[in-house]
């Protein structure tokens, strides 16, 4: 019987040593992806940005080169540049879990493969926009011949 428990006693350990270095290379994993940022620039090199590796802006630079450009192109460009740096998310978090958990690892796949649909590749560069949804703000002043609009019922007592 004490053999038993010396054999429990030596699994048990084994188990906790096991699971404290799985937890140990998790934190490296998240230090590393944690201190990650992908930097990118369109195309004509008019949009410069930054993220973090949650996807998140960190750094926009435009340059004087776009102020010939129209807005609806600049903020197109700028979404394309944004939607190419993380669209590169899961190759860097493939790679920071290759480098620490391994790719074997079943949490390390279902990570990859949230992080893949999460920062899917863009679209290519020759597909036309999305259609816009949503309404159109419109700035200025408005026509003299624009009727005002009614005014509001009368509350009652």
């Amino acid at each position: 019987m004490p053999e038993d428990i010396g054999a429990s006693e030596r699994m048990l350990g084994q188990w906790q040593q096991s699971i404290q270095e799985k937890a140990e290379r998790y934190q490296e994993m998240a230090t590393r992806v944690q201190g990650m940022t992908i930097s990118e620039a369109s195309r004509d090199g008019s949009v410069r940005l930054t993220i973090g590796s949650n996807g998140i802006l960190t750094h926009l630079e435009i340059a004087e080169s776009a102020r010939d450009k129209r807005m609806a192109e600049v903020s197109a460009e700028v979404m394309r540049t944004l939607q190419r740096a993380q669209s590169r998310i899961p190759e860097l978090l493939q790679q920071a879990m290759t480098e620490t958990i391994g790719t074997r690892d079943e949490t390390a796949n279902v990570l990859f493969d949230e992080a893949k649909r999460t920062f899917p590749a863009p679209p290519p560069e020759d597909a036309p926009p999305p259609p816009a949804v949503g309404r159109e703000l419109r700035f200025g002043i408005e026509d003299d011949d624009a009727s005002p609009p009614p005014p509001p019922p009368p509350r009652g007592p």
